[in-house]
């Protein structure tokens, strides 16, 4: 349990990093930040021309561990689990070299903000991307949806909390292919790592670089600004009360909003 690194056999420059929280790739704290330490590594290292970042168990990712910041006193496993997705998000994005997110199954809340800074997106036929963060008492990872989708329909699946399928994602260029099963997934990413990795390492590390630079939204602040809304409904005692619903598989009634008059 945990994330791996290797090199396959016949794939010369290539790196897969493989996460595996069982059952449903839910990750601790410490789990984001070996995420983000793994490939940090991978791409500092000069063998590697292209990253595959991938996952084994039920699906991709299944977001934060909420019953592990349920069952944790006070706002640490919160904080971390803010902290530690922000460093994950930001290695995908700034790997040295390119990184292939290999989807199977769900893909959900901070999986979003994973394969949304991947340079490149592979899924199986039944995968679904969402972010259910409403309905947990959070907010984020709007920014890496916005790369996967279309502003108004990003803006629909946020507050509805629905998903959207491998396919639909194809048609909008977000993801280069679709595999059959999970068998021919992993195939499929290496396929066109290869392709990438068949480059110039150092043009390939310049153009990584050079490709974030021209990036209209800055991944990094966009996605800070959004965590401070969570921080907020968390003051507010909105979060709590969601997530304890959620580990208890109960329904909760919505809460009206707030009036923001004389504030």
């Amino acid at each position: 349990m945990g994330v791996s690194t290797s090199r396959p056999e016949g794939h010369d420059g290539v790196a897969v990093v493989t996460v595996d929280f069982p059952p449903v790739n839910a990750l601790p704290v410490s789990g984001w930040y070996e995420l983000a330490d793994a490939l940090r590594a991978a791409g500092r290292d000069a063998r590697h021309r292209a990253v595959v970042l991938t996952a084994t168990g039920r699906g991709f990712n299944a977001g934060v561990d909420i019953k592990e910041m349920q069952r944790t006193r006070g706002h640490a496993a919160l904080i971390g689990a803010n902290r530690g997705c922000y460093e994950a998000f930001a290695a995908v994005y700034e790997c040295a070299v390119p990184v292939i997110a290999a989807v199977h199954g769900h893909c959900l809340g901070g999986g979003i903000g994973l394969v949304g800074n991947a340079d490149a997106v592979v899924a199986t036929e039944d995968a679904t991307f969402g972010l259910p963060e409403l309905d947990r008492g959070a907010l984020g990872a709007a920014t890496h949806l916005s790369r996967l989708v279309p502003g108004h329909l990003m803006r629909a699946l946020y507050y509805t909390g629905r998903t959207v399928g491998a396919r639909e994602l194809e048609r909008y260029g977000s993801v280069w292919a679709v595999a059959p099963d999970r068998e021919r997934l992993l195939a499929a990413a290496l396929e066109l790592a290869d392709a990438i990795a068949a480059k110039d390492g150092y043009l390939l590390r310049l153009a990584k670089e050079a490709l974030n630079g021209i990036d209209p939204v800055d991944v990094r602040r966009s996605y800070r600004f959004e965590q401070g809304f969570t921080f907020e409904a968390n003051l507010e005692g909105v979060s709590d009360a969601h997530r304890d619903a959620f580990v208890s598989r109960e329904p909760r009634e919505p809460r009206n909003s707030h009036s923001h008059e004389g504030k």
